[in-house]
């Protein structure tokens, strides 16, 4: 690993081949966790890396670009093993394709319609999050993502066993929340959306899915921005992330699957529940 790489004052000497096997360790464990229950990846890898003294400036564009690749993996693989039903081809029955015509496009499956809207809110919320975070205290930011954070995972458990109304308006505010938090902060993006769409009627495992797809397109969106302003991206640390990353993704599949719903759904939530409380415990510190 080059001094480069480390922040400035704190470098350390560590032998490549040891420095690449413990970033895909540690890559392989965060994706795990986040194609299992749609959240966890940038949460868990960002505070590692950086108290392994990398420089944020590195890791960012890092984490977002093997975020995008498994993200897309993650959701290929979700629906392959069944837990989702993707379908991108044009509904030709729809009422606003019909109204459009050739201009028109609604995706056949209700995941795939979902997903949509979720990449459509993320650009909303990004780009309005550019405009006010220069206004907006971190701390404050942080704390409002964690007790957010913390109420939909208590939210979660005690309505686990109901099944909550599909409201498409819920949707379309919680894809703009994520990705206007994710924009200021970096984070909370994947709890949200996850916990958000169960309280919002949509099928544990879908949401996990769903998640992954959307969040590997808000990557996308990320990755871009810091190549239109000429960021160098480091494929020392870029390469070992992405191959632990992708690695996980098959096993953290068949995971989902093999898992029953309530069960499953009771795991995101006390997941959530926690993310919570650590979001707002590294505000106390």
């Amino acid at each position: 690993m080059t001094p480069g790489n480390r922040r400035k004052g704190k470098v350390r000497i560590i032998d490549p081949v040891l420095s690449i096997l413990i970033l895909f360790i540690i890559a392989f464990a965060s994706e795990f966790i986040d194609s299992s229950l749609g959240m966890g990846y940038g949460t868990t890898l960002t505070p590692l890396l950086l108290i392994m003294d990398y420089n944020p400036l590195v890791v960012v564009p890092a984490i977002l670009t093997s975020e995008l690749i498994t993200g897309g993996l993650a959701a290929f693989m979700h629906h392959r093993a069944g837990n989702v039903h993707f379908d991108f081809r044009n509904d030709p029955n729809h009422r606003l394709v019909k109204k459009m015509r050739l201009l028109g496009y609604i995706p056949r499956s209700n995941a795939s319609k979902i997903a949509l809207v979720l990449a459509v809110c993320s650009l909303l919320g990004a780009v309005t999050a550019v405009f006010v975070a220069v206004n907006i205290p971190k701390t404050f930011l942080k704390v409002f993502i964690g007790l957010m954070v913390l109420s939909m995972g208590i939210l979660i458990l005690f309505k686990r066993n109901s099944k909550p109304y599909f409201s498409w308006k819920k949707i379309v505010g919680l894809g703009v929340l994520a990705a206007f938090n994710k924009g200021l902060s970096g984070g909370g993006y994947g709890p949200l959306v996850t916990s958000g769409q169960i309280l919002s009627g949509v099928d544990t495992k879908n949401s996990v899915a769903i998640t992954s797809l959307a969040e590997s397109f808000t990557c996308l969106v990320g990755v871009c921005t810091f190549l239109l302003i000429g960021t160098e991206f480091d494929w020392n640390i870029t390469l070992p992330l992405l191959a632990g990353a992708m690695a996980s993704v098959p096993l953290a599949t068949r995971v989902v699957k093999k898992v029953r719903v309530k069960s499953f759904t009771l795991i995101v939530g006390t997941t959530t529940v926690i993310l919570g409380l650590f979001t707002l415990y590294k505000v106390v510190l």
